[in-house]
């Protein structure tokens, strides 16, 4: 507690952010794998990054966490896939192609509002059109083998995700 003119006032740390380095895949997996700890029907994931730096290589990790037993490749050309996990189902979104007009005509809320796991590559096109809450993952390239993620947390329960992250001090 901090006082000041005769009043206590509270001082909380909220840790919304979280950056993850990875050096090598089983890295990206590990990483995967801690955030499938956590996720629940109407999870929103948020992707972002360079031509090359993983997207869809962590959107797969991510599949196989939950349990999807199908080969998961991009979604570039479909714009949305749809697996089922053994957990829940898990929908593959690449809006790099559309305008935001096209995104708002596809019903995207029925997947952010819905029983599984969205995972919007090129998230920042169309980011007016994602729900309040939502996990914001910007994959940096920085070698050959090397990816730092840059985790932003946007409401809850996400929030709580970047802290215990943060706490567990998984950065590398």
């Amino acid at each position: 507690m901090l006082e000041s003119y005769g009043e206590e006032l509270e001082l909380k740390v909220v840790f919304n952010t979280y950056t993850f380095r990875s050096m090598q895949e089983a890295d990206t997996e590990r990483l995967a794998a801690r955030l499938a700890d956590w996720i629940q029907p109407g999870t929103v994931i948020a992707l972002d990054g360079d031509l090359g730096a993983g997207k869809t290589r962590f959107s797969q990790a991510l599949a196989r966490a939950i349990g999807v037993p199908d080969v998961v490749n991009s979604p570039t050309f479909t714009i949305i896939k749809e697996y089922e996990g053994t957990t829940l189902p898990f929908y593959h979104m690449d809006v790099y192609r559309l305008s935001i007009e096209e995104a708002d005509e596809l019903g995207l809320d029925d997947y952010f509002f819905g029983q599984g796991l969205t995972v919007v590559e090129w998230s920042s096109l169309i980011t007016e059109l994602l729900p309040a809450a939502y996990l914001h993952i910007y994959i940096e390239y920085a070698g050959m083998t090397e990816r730092v993620f840059h985790v932003r947390a946007y409401g809850s329960p996400y929030e709580a995700w970047c802290e215990e992250l943060n706490k567990e001090g998984a950065s590398s």
